[in-house]
């Protein structure tokens, strides 16, 4: 009797593992795109773009950028997650945005100045997470459209001092959630509030933007005509070679 039991329950419990295990599947692929968003998330798609656009190509700013310091936050935990994020501190762009990034690195020199980059290119799995920590949109991009990271046309930066690296005076640290980081934030010293236009106008004259939250976060002018990303870095490397 025992026997015969086990034998009857055995099936179903079968059925009902396996529908278990599917459920849960797709209840997993849904989270890595819950707003079913058009992301690039093969290598192959994103080979399949750069072949047909060489615009689309992800550039490795340390390879492109001569002298550009890296301060990559989010592969700490020095960050507003106190996770980290990034396997590696790397820091990629489009190939277009990555030139005008040069740009202003080369004319920075004249001013004994150089770029001092937070974070660049972000896989979309990233600001799923970002948002889920900090649910203000004010600072932290809405994953429900994505982000200009998403696409590899934003770069969060500072300027330092070429010779020493040190950072030179701006309104706030990066990535503090406060009004000193709006752009528009006047009550600060003189030589802050030069420091900030001067930034804002060397990017602008290369084809970046501001935003109105954060004064270290620039979009570079075009950035519809990218498609968001879902790429670890890893994956970049790899697809790249």
């Amino acid at each position: 009797m025992i026997r015969f039991n086990l034998l009857i329950l055995f099936p179903i419990a079968l059925i009902f593992f396996l529908r278990t295990t599917t459920c849960n599947s797709q209840n997993i692929t849904a989270d890595h795109n819950p707003f079913h968003l058009a992301l690039t998330q093969t290598s192959e798609a994103y080979r399949q773009q750069v072949a047909e656009n060489p615009g689309m190509l992800m550039v490795d700013l340390v390879k492109k950028i001569k002298g550009v310091v890296l301060d990559i936050r989010y592969a700490t935990a020095n960050n507003f997650t106190h996770e980290v994020i990034y396997a590696a501190p790397r820091a990629f762009l489009r190939k277009p945005v990555a030139d005008a990034l040069q740009k202003v690195q080369d004319s920075l020199l004249h001013y004994h100045l150089g770029l001092k980059i937070y974070d660049a290119y972000r896989p979309y799995a990233a600001s799923l997470l970002f948002y889920k920590v900090y649910h203000d949109s004010n600072f932290v991009a809405n994953p429900r459209k994505g982000s200009r990271h998403n696409r590899g046309c934003a770069v969060d930066i500072t300027l330092v001092e070429r010779k020493t690296g040190k950072e030179i005076p701006m309104p706030s640290a990066f990535d503090e959630f406060s009004a000193k980081a709006n752009p528009g934030y006047a009550n600060l010293p003189d030589t802050v509030l030069t420091n900030r236009k001067f930034l804002f106008n060397m990017m602008a004259h290369f084809g970046f933007k501001p935003i109105s939250t954060e004064w270290w976060h620039f979009d570079f002018i075009g950035w519809e005509s990218y498609p968001l990303m879902d790429l670890s870095f890893e994956e970049l490397d790899k697809a790249m070679k």
